[in-house]
């Protein structure tokens, strides 16, 4: 009975025509199986064995000690007032807000964004958890207890007519004295439209 297996002859693969003559067809290797059956291959240690475990990728060096590791950088979002984007900052945790406010504004002079600050001295300059929020975070904080990477730096406005404190974007007596411009205007414009009924 004729096998219809081909028959291996010289690493191809060997089928019979019809009249009993042999053409070898591809080789066997092109198939995916080789001449001969494959050995595991032993894997070379390439690394000695008196080396630490965390070296050998062994139990980690963390795992073993009860401290945790320290930060040495933190990337910090700086949004400067009237700019599109923030300014990156990559700074020790151990600094100050000072020098946060040196690092953004040096940063934003040096790419050349837009719009131009006014100038360029980091005591100009007081720095927010937000554009919303009205008390300038104190200069002498460390950035590791602030609670936030994302922060807003705004322009300091000189106080006038003595009523702002002068030491954040705007006073707290400032800002009522604006609010209470903004509801007057607003009562003056409900009396006009009752007056145009």
């Amino acid at each position: 009975m004729p096998n219809s297996k081909p028959q291996r002859k010289g690493g191809y693969d060997v089928i019979k025509n019809g009249k009993g003559k042999s053409m070898p067809e591809k080789a066997v290797s092109f198939h995916g199986r080789g001449i001969t059956s494959v050995a595991e291959l032993r894997r070379l240690q390439t690394l000695p064995a008196d080396l630490p475990s965390f070296v050998r990728g062994g139990v980690s060096l963390q795992a073993n000690s009860k401290e945790r590791p320290r930060l040495t950088k933190v990337l910090l979002n700086v949004t400067i007032q009237g700019s599109l984007g923030a300014v990156q900052v990559l700074m020790s945790p151990e600094l100050a807000v000072d020098d946060l406010i040196a690092a953004a504004v040096s940063n934003y002079v040096k790419d050349r964004r837009r719009p131009v600050l006014p100038t360029s001295r980091p005591f100009d300059f007081d720095l927010h958890y937000s554009q919303f929020s009205l008390e300038s975070l104190n200069r002498e904080a460390k950035l590791a207890g602030l609670g936030s990477r994302n922060f807003f730096l705004c322009k300091k406005k000189v106080a006038v007519d003595g009523g702002g404190s002068g030491s954040g974007d705007c006073g707290v007596s400032s800002c009522s004295k604006e609010a209470e411009k903004g509801t007057k205007f607003g009562l003056l414009w409900l009396q006009f439209m009752n007056f145009l009924q």
